[in-house]
């Protein structure tokens, strides 16, 4: 079973006066990014957050959101000493400068720096324990939706997997046809040359026996089914397997511009491109692979 690099999970939490609000979302990605922005009183948990994300989610674009509402009092104060000297500068300046318009200095004041500051809390245990408890709940619901994504990646991705196996199926019923119209051309090809050289029959039934094993595809329809097969066992039957996949997509594709390469035939040649056409349409749905 294949997971999706793509998924969403939330959790919500009260503690005393705080409602907390955990979400994590995820995106495909090479390698593993985490973006995670936290209140400062939960600053001091942010390893540990890290750590949990790493192991559960292992690759992909991940942004961690922690927010809280505050549902008791306020916890800010008000800095008089320094508000009473801004006060008295600015009224100053106010008298002196003489505006147009009278400033309310009550308001800018109440936005210059240390003026209103914000009771710093400390995080106790309980809260922490229960931040990261629901931290791995959001997890959860991550790992949930990535594995219904991927469920429907893998269905998709099957039905390209099986259209590549009918088309070289199909393969089967041009290989006669190939070789027929290979030796007819080249047979009509040396008539129209006979009566201007003189030909060795046995050389050259020797030449068309070697020229038609160079176009040859019988390995590479056996090597191409064998990929194929591999892809599905693997698909089943393991995690995580997104780079790995993206390796045998790219045996699959050698193996397939080889035939197209041999091919000599129009009909193959049509059947090749249909094989290339699913194979980049398989190669699109494993960039979002876990």
């Amino acid at each position: 079973m294949i997971l999706s690099m793509t998924g969403f999970g939330k959790a919500q939490f009260a503690f005393g006066q705080h409602q907390a609000t955990v979400e994590i979302k995820s995106l495909n990605s090479k390698q593993l990014e985490i973006n995670l922005r936290l209140p400062i009183t939960y600053r001091n948990k942010e390893q540990e957050i890290r750590s949990a994300i790493t192991q559960e989610v292992g690759r992909g674009k991940v942004d961690c959101y922690i927010s809280i509402e505050n549902n008791g009092a306020s916890s800010v104060s008000l800095n008089q000493v320094v508000f009473k000297e801004y006060y008295k500068q600015l009224e100053m300046l106010a008298n002196e400068l003489k505006p147009a318009v009278n400033p309310d200095l009550f308001s800018v004041i109440s936005r210059m720096p240390e003026v209103v500051t914000a009771a710093k809390e400390e995080l106790v245990d309980e809260e922490g324990t229960l931040l990261m408890t629901q931290v791995h709940v959001a997890l959860e619901m991550l790992k949930t939706f990535r594995q219904h994504e991927g469920e429907i990646l893998q269905r998709d991705i099957m039905i390209h997997l099986d259209s590549i196996s009918a088309l070289l199926t199909s393969v089967d019923q041009y290989e006669h046809i190939r070789v027929t119209q290979l030796r007819e051309r080249m047979e009509k090809g040396l008539q129209e040359l006979a009566g201007s050289i003189t030909i060795d029959q046995n050389r050259l039934e020797q030449e068309m026996i070697f020229y038609i094993e160079k176009l040859d595809i019988t390995e590479e329809k056996v090597r191409l089914k064998k990929h194929l097969d591999y892809f599905e066992t693997v698909v089943n039957n393991e995690e995580g397997v997104g780079k790995k996949l993206g390796f045998v997509t790219q045996e699959i594709g050698r193996e397939i511009n080889t035939i197209g390469s041999k091919a000599n035939c129009f009909e193959l040649q049509q059947i090749v491109v249909q094989m290339k056409d699913e194979l980049e349409k398989i190669k699109e749905q494993l960039l979002n692979i876990l």
